[in-house]
């Protein structure tokens, strides 16, 4: 069951102009929290905005949850001027779908952008019993985050950029793709930009590698209350809508329709 709680705000850092990273002492969620799985944050007191932000978990150490969000309009505006020592309002953690990596030995995980965020909690997870293959591609080296975090928690690291100016030049799939057979992959985990996602679903769809996707949906609730975040899945022989909120984020890429 998701949690309501006032947490204490314990570190705030600056990634890039438009990127923080906060963390929180949050013990009871972080006891409940899977890989995956996101937090609904309320960014003010104020009437307006008035619905809550959803936010992927990028760390649980201990009692501290961490989580990392860009700038996107008013709501995150205002989150990035917390202090340290205030106290942030979160609900979590939310989402039933979450990532499932028992019995793989290598598996793969692609990344885009800002999607890279809540690939590291399943990494370090998943490196505790696998070997992992991450892949993570940006736009340019201007939007390069989190190098050095990924390299820990990764047996290999291929960093790509659309231009070239850091790392491989290129899709990060594109590279994926030539490792399917080399690394024996045996699952494949993905969250980023649409494109991108196709792209994957695509890929595991040709070679039959399980794979899961994880969606990035406007969930204004998190509970599956203001149905906002409608998708579409493939249940027996029809189609049906589901909520991200609550079945997902994260989900099987031969079920899921994007």
């Amino acid at each position: 069951m998701p949690i309501h709680s006032k947490c204490k705000l314990v570190k705030k850092e600056q990634l890039k102009e438009d990127i923080f990273k906060f963390s929180v002492e949050a013990g009871e969620i972080a006891k409940g929290a899977k890989p995956g799985q996101f937090l609904e944050i309320r960014v003010t007191e104020e009437i307006e905005p008035l619905l809550r932000r959803p936010i992927s978990i990028y760390n649980v150490e201990g009692n501290i949850v961490e989580f990392i969000f860009q700038i996107k309009g008013k709501g995150t505006e205002i989150l990035s001027k917390r202090k340290e020592g205030e106290e942030v309002d979160i609900l979590g953690p939310l989402g039933q779908g979450t990532f499932k990596f028992e019995g793989k030995k290598n598996i793969a995980i692609i990344g885009g952008g800002i999607g890279t965020f809540p690939l590291y909690e399943l990494a370090k997870e998943a490196k505790k019993q696998a070997k992992i293959n991450m892949y993570l591609g940006f736009r340019n080296k201007d939007f390069v985050v989190l190098e050095e975090e990924f390299k820990k928690v990764s047996d290999k690291l291929i960093l790509t950029t659309d231009d070239g100016s850091y790392g491989e030049k290129g899709f990060a799939i594109n590279f994926l793709k030539e490792d399917i057979e080399k690394e024996e992959i045996d699952g494949i985990y993905a969250c980023g930009p649409l494109p991108m996602l196709k792209a994957v679903q695509a890929l595991a769809k040709e070679t039959k590698i399980p794979c899961q996707i994880s969606l990035e949906e406007r969930m204004g609730c998190g509970i599956g209350v203001c149905l906002g975040c409608a998708v579409k899945v493939n249940a027996g022989e029809e189609t049906v809508y589901t909520h991200v909120c609550k079945a997902g984020p994260v989900f099987d890429s031969n079920v899921v329709e994007i």
